[in-house]
């Protein structure tokens, strides 16, 4: 999840939708969702709809000074008890010395939305960044991990009253990635298509409705590697190399290195034969979960498991270039899958 210097996303949403607002809000990061969700938020409910045409007002950062931006927030509200100004690409702004001495003291009636994207203050105007935490919120929206896109792709659908399996779950994040704006556009494609009666999002709707194909994907290579399915790991290998938007040695690396690295603790369990135990010594959500590591333990002895940890690492240097001049990542591809079930 995104988190600001002071205040996480869910905490400043929280207190929006309890209209309990501040005088300023900076908004930076590499992540636009975030800060898209809190200016839109603001943007369409903290005035009225008759209230807007004259106390709202959206500016852009290379079109005006910071004098300017400070001259709009003193201004007095029109039949309002406040008004609303949003400075989009903030970033832009050349000089903000007149915007820091009105965070020392804003106005009251004003909410001052700046969106900085792409970016955050610089580092050197500690001054400025000072001045803003203690006139409102400074928040600043992070890129998400990939491991967070399952558990957020989750919530989205689960707020929307839509349930989803864990496959169509990493399939979807798989295949769209970490971008967040793309990733709740393509969710919301999915929510139209869902009839009122089946509220279900399954791995047959994400390959109608995203293009990724339920049969040849990251998933389906895990299992199949995991009950060392030779056949069917080098189909869905093949595939990859044919269709490189299906899957790559990019996408399923983290995944089947986060596997061995836990199936190479399983190997250390105590109780590595019963499934709840297993479960809580990976601190994993159900025993379920622990199915495919007690596969893997038939399957895998722990010098094996070693020995594929450190290809899976060596598989990612070379992909990034390191000591690999020409072998393209097709070749890497195959040449790790064999090593892993031989």
């Amino acid at each position: 999840m995104a988190e600001s210097k002071n205040m996480s996303f869910d905490s400043i949403m929280s207190d929006l939708k309890a209209r309990r607002y501040k005088p300023v809000y900076y908004l930076m990061g590499d992540e636009a969702y975030y800060i898209d969700q809190i200016c839109d938020f603001i943007a369409e409910n903290v005035l009225l709809p008759e209230e807007r045409d004259f106390n709202q007002s959206v500016l852009f950062g290379s079109d005006v000074t910071a004098s300017q931006i400070v001259d709009a927030a003193r201004r007095y509200p029109m039949m309002a008890e406040r008004q609303v100004i949003i400075v989009k690409e903030a970033q832009n702004l050349k000089n903000t010395e007149a915007l820091e001495k009105y965070m020392k003291q804003p106005s009251a009636t004003t909410i001052l939305v700046m969106c900085h994207k792409n970016g955050k203050i610089d580092g050197r105007k500690r001054e400025y960044v000072k001045a803003i935490q203690q006139a409102g919120v400074l928040f600043e929206s992070m890129k998400m991990k990939e491991y967070l896109l399952p558990s957020f792709i989750e919530k989205y659908l689960r707020e929307r009253q839509v349930s989803i399996d864990q496959k169509s779950t990493q399939l979807i994040a798989d295949a769209i990635g970490s971008d967040l704006s793309r990733l709740t556009s393509e969710l919301d494609k999915v929510l139209i298509s869902l009839p009122q009666d089946d509220r279900r999002v399954t791995p047959q709707v994400v390959e109608d409705q995203i293009g990724v194909s339920k049969d040849f994907n990251s998933f389906e290579l895990r299992d199949a590697i995991v009950n060392r399915n030779v056949f069917k790991a080098n189909q869905i290998i093949n595939y990859f190399d044919k269709n490189p938007k299906a899957g790559s040695l990019y996408s399923f690396l983290p995944m089947l290195f986060n596997y061995f690295q836990n199936l190479m603790l399983a190997h250390y369990c105590p109780q590595k034969q019963n499934p709840e135990a297993l479960a809580q010594w990976l601190e994993l959500k159900s025993q379920w979960a622990a199915k495919d590591y007690m596969t893997g333990l038939r399957n895998f002895t722990a010098r094996k498991v070693m020995g594929i940890i450190g290809k899976l690492r060596e598989t990612d240097a070379k992909s990034k270039g390191l000591d690999n001049p020409n072998t393209p990542a097709g070749e890497l591809m195959k040449e790790l899958i064999f090593y892993i079930l031989h």
